[in-house]
């Protein structure tokens, strides 16, 4: 069941799936999921933790995967994808769509007071630590050291937050 503070502030353009195995979406206080918004269950059993303040602009995507956790004033700008999950496509014999999905490189871990580019995809086994900036249209996956300044594709340290 998914819990969403009262205070939160959900677009009703956007699009909240309901787990059918028990995968969870929180939006905590304050938090605003604007308009063409789509948070979807597929590929693991991670649930999406969305935090205090925390702002996911319009047209991102975030699949639960392997999970996703928001800290606290989090700005997400628009058209990201959040995929904490890899299908599976070894076996040339059988369909990508039928070998299911990978085990989870650990989920997508944002931390506190992040900004995250447009246009940014961030994959499975990313961790970004707090106060980093993330520059639009970066292809992220890995670990991003707190107040980083990254960008391009792959990410590089550009600078520092001062």
């Amino acid at each position: 069941m998914n819990r969403f503070d009262e205070s939160a502030i959900i677009s009703p353009y956007s699009r909240i799936e309901t787990s059918v195995r028990g995968n969870v979406v929180e939006i905590h206080h304050g938090a605003v999921i604007d308009d063409f918004v789509k948070i979807k269950f597929a590929g693991g059993s991670g649930d999406i933790i969305i935090g205090e303040g925390s702002y996911i602009n319009s047209g991102c995507v975030l699949y639960s995967g392997g999970g996703i956790t928001i800290g606290k004033h989090v700005l997400i700008a628009a058209n990201c994808t959040l995929a904490p999950v890899n299908h599976e496509y070894n076996d040339k014999t059988k369909l990508i769509k039928d070998q299911g999905f990978k085990k989870s490189c650990g989920g997508i871990v944002i931390e506190d007071d992040v900004w995250i580019g447009a246009g940014c995809v961030l994959l499975d086994g990313t961790h970004i630590e707090r106060g980093c900036v993330i520059g639009a249209a970066s292809f992220v996956k890995g670990y991003f050291s707190a107040y980083g300044v990254f960008g391009g594709n792959p990410p590089e340290k550009r600078g520092e937050r001062s």
